[in-house]
């Protein structure tokens, strides 16, 4: 792969790295607390709906494509083709894939699929969204860190 090439990839996929833990920090910061402030009832809604919508090509696209990206750049960096920058790509791509993507399909999606399928209405519902809260969003810190992480690591490739 010519250095041309493989410095557009690493730069790309820092991007959208970066564009990806950008949106989990959104929800770290300040939509989960809003959501929170809710009742439970409207809080667990609007909890469900943004689940709904944000399976989208757009964002779908940033999370998935980032990291084929980050698979592509941790076969280039076994594949001896990476040189020095090797150690810096194995390191961006296996954060972003294993406290991004793992932690999003281990943690956060089993929960978004519990919210889904309970009662709003009940006692169980307003117990399920207050521990919800919790784990959720705490599981949502490490992919908001893991995101930046990942960004950071690989522009040092870019150094």
């Amino acid at each position: 792969m010519s250095e041309g090439i493989l410095a557009g990839l690493i730069g790309a996929t820092a991007l959208g790295c970066g564009v990806v833990g950008g949106v989990f920090f959104a929800f770290s910061s300040f939509v989960m607390t809003a959501l929170g402030r809710l009742p439970a009832v409207e809080g667990m809604a609007a909890m469900r709906s943004i689940n709904r919508v944000a399976v989208t090509p757009l964002f779908m696209g940033a999370l998935f494509g980032t990291a084929a990206a980050c698979l592509a750049l941790a076969l280039t960096a076994f594949g001896g083709w990476a040189g020095e920058r090797a150690g810096w790509l194995l390191a961006g791509s296996g954060t972003y894939l294993l406290g991004v993507v793992a932690v999003t399909a281990v943690f956060n999606v089993p929960r978004n699929e519990k919210l889904a399928r309970i009662d709003p209405h009940g006692t169980e519902g307003e117990r399920l969204w207050q521990r919800y809260l919790v784990e959720w969003t705490g599981w949502n810190h490490v992919r908001t860190v893991a995101g930046g992480a990942a960004a950071a690591l690989l522009m040092a490739a870019l150094r």
